[in-house]
């Protein structure tokens, strides 16, 4: 099978079992932005519904570029990678201030957090630009497929996939061809137990008729996971309680907080802590979180460092928390 056979063969796959998902078909570059965006680093169920209620909420990029960036995090609560929001928001704001989405893989590169695949999948879907977008499903694919043994988490790797998946891109057919490869990846070809039975290109799969389905795609030993012990005092005093905003340069950017201690000794309040839970586990990217929470009720209102603010704590759902914050309050 050459190259044209396997596009080919793919794209009759993807008329019969491609995904039926709410932003596929719409050809408002906004829309399909903000899926991709979504979609980054969250699984398709748990994305649909915040597609839908993020289009509800900001149906336009205006309407996104207008808000303010409480309110879309606060939409974004429970997602996770918040700079992905983040970006969004300041991206809004670009494409608005230039009078409209740029239609050429150059424009779109330059606006926040959008990388290559990003550009690539909105490009060749709202504007059926000739770019092919290259994500994990893709390296799967193509790495098992023509049997490539290069790391894909290199330089060397990226150029080699991203090269062989532009030549197999056919004419015309950019954004059929992307969501083909996409689909067919996270459905098919998955990363376990792939469906090599009733694969529409078994026949010429390397990895397949040489036995290596379970060791491609390749990829180099990742960072090593490091651990970070926090301790949260939630604050009660007449129906008020403390909250601070994350500052820049670390996780959580921008969203909200009780009172955290990190390496640091416990406050001596007339009233004791009460110990609410101990060592609660959240996994980040590159580290594992270990939190002990506190409930403190002081007859006084105390002194709190720098930054927070006193609220109503009827409104604390309100203001956007991490989702370990979250996790916490629901303890109380």
């Amino acid at each position: 099978m050459h190259e044209s056979a396997f596009s080919t063969a793919l794209l009759r796959w993807f008329a019969q079992y491609g995904r039926e998902l709410p932003w596929r078909g719409i050809s408002d570059p906004y829309g399909i932005w903000v899926s991709e965006v979504i979609l980054q680093q969250t699984r398709i169920e748990q994305g649909r519904d915040y597609w839908l209620r993020f289009m509800d909420r900001f149906p336009t990029v205006e309407a996104l570029a207008t808000a303010t960036e409480d309110e879309v995090l606060r939409l974004w609560q429970g997602l996770g990678y918040y700079s992905r929001a983040r970006n969004m928001h300041a991206a809004a704001r670009q494409i608005v201030e230039q009078g409209g989405f740029p239609q050429t893989i150059e424009g779109l590169r330059a606006l926040k957090g959008v990388g290559d695949y990003t550009a690539a999948a909105v490009g060749s879907m709202a504007f059926n630009l000739p770019a092919a977008a290259v994500d994990g499903n893709v390296y799967r694919v193509l790495a098992r497929h023509f049997g490539i043994d290069v790391p894909i988490n290199t330089a060397q790797g990226k150029h080699t996939f991203q090269a062989l998946a532009s030549e197999l891109l056919p004419e015309g057919k950019a954004s059929a061809f992307n969501q083909a490869m996409m689909d067919f990846g996270a459905t098919w070809c998955t990363p376990k137990s792939p469906r090599c039975l009733d694969c529409p290109v078994a026949d010429t799969c390397d990895a397949l008729h040489t036995g290596r389905t379970g060791l491609l795609p390749v990829k180099e030993k990742k960072l090593t996971v490091k651990e970070r012990h926090l301790t949260y005092i939630y604050v009660r005093h007449q129906g008020m309680t403390a909250l601070r905003r994350r500052p820049a340069g670390d996780i959580w950017q921008g969203l909200w907080e009780p009172l955290l201690i990190e390496n640091g000794d416990l406050p001596q309040w007339e009233t004791p802590l009460k110990l609410v839970a101990s060592n609660v586990k959240h996994v980040l990217t590159h580290r594992v979180l270990l939190a002990d929470f506190f409930l403190a009720e002081p007859t006084r209102r105390p002194g709190l460092p720098p930054g927070y603010i006193w609220v109503k704590e009827s409104q604390v759902g309100e203001y956007a928390l991490p989702r370990l914050v979250e996790k916490l309050l629901s303890l109380l």
